[in-house]
């Protein structure tokens, strides 16, 4: 935001959860007074009954970046959906199109034994993508065993044969914390304030309003789930607070091994000489 006071840019989000509506408070979404100063895009796309995926993101930020580019502005992507900025700097892989029935059979072997089984299964056939995986990280390990069931291949292999064709170069800068213990701080900080701006509140609402479940893809997003189990009299407020912290930190984490995966990316303290005179028709 402040970037953009300066410059002329337009921001894209690179969130996966800021694209439902109503979710809000768990997104940190800018607000709509903010949004009124400084345009933003790829959010409040679709309600959170509906799946988006990284080829759809890629598709709508290519085509935003391109409205923005054609107004004369600088389009500045900003999020942590990592999966996300790789489709959209790597290229999207061929992978097949989901199969209902067969995920409806993952999902029964994990009722049955666990998500960290299925994980350690995943480790047996897809090394590579098991180890940037959590072990409970349901949506992403069923739709690796999904691919290899249907291919026989690796999704790590098909993803590594993705080609990007983009009308535009990306340069890419991190915000990578130094201290841990600070880090983890500034989590829980985020975190108590989402509570106390009404995250579970908001989350009952959108359930009155909208025909929910906990395996929407809109669900499984860190703070929203510990909410749907708090909500569902699975776990106390006080076991909602530590689970969505220690979620969080987990996000956080595999952000950070997204980010030394990815090539190219350079210190966010480069941004603003890149925004600069001499870096401005490059960016553009």
């Amino acid at each position: 935001m402040e970037l953009a006071s300066r410059f002329p840019l337009e921001i894209v989000s690179v969130d996966s959860a800021q694209v439902y509506r109503g979710m809000d408070i768990g997104t940190a979404k800018p607000s709509l007074a903010e949004r009124k100063r400084i345009p933003h895009h790829l959010i409040d796309l679709l309600e959170p009954t509906e799946s988006y995926s990284a080829g759809r993101f890629r598709a709508d930020a290519v085509r935003a970046i391109g409205e923005i580019q054609g107004r004369g502005k600088i389009a500045l992507l900003v999020g942590g959906t990592m999966l996300y900025y790789k489709a959209l700097a790597q290229g999207i892989d061929a992978l097949p199109v989901a199969e209902p029935g067969l995920r409806t059979q993952i999902d029964a072997r994990a009722a049955r034994h666990g998500w960290p089984a299925l994980h350690t299964d995943l480790a047996r056939v897809d090394p590579a993508t098991a180890a940037r995986l959590a072990p409970n990280g349901a949506q992403r390990i069923q739709r690796a065993l999904e691919v290899w069931e249907l291919t026989g291949k690796p999704m790590s292999d098909l993803q590594r044969s993705a080609q990007a064709r983009l009308p535009f170069e990306l340069k890419a800068f991190a915000l990578v914390p130094t201290e841990r213990v600070a880090l983890h701080q500034r989590i829980a900080d985020r975190f108590d304030a989402m509570l106390k701006a009404g995250l579970v509140e908001e989350l009952r609402a959108l359930r009155r309003k909208h025909d929910l479940h906990a395996g929407l893809p809109s669900m499984r997003a860190v703070g929203y789930r510990q909410s749907w189990r708090f909500l569902e009299g699975e776990i106390t407020g006080k076991e909602l607070r530590e689970t969505g912290i220690a979620a969080t930190r987990q996000l956080a984490k595999r952000q950070l091994t997204w980010l030394r995966s990815l090539p190219g990316i350079e210190p966010a303290d480069r941004l603003a000489a890149a925004l600069g005179r001499e870096g401005l028709e490059d960016c553009r």
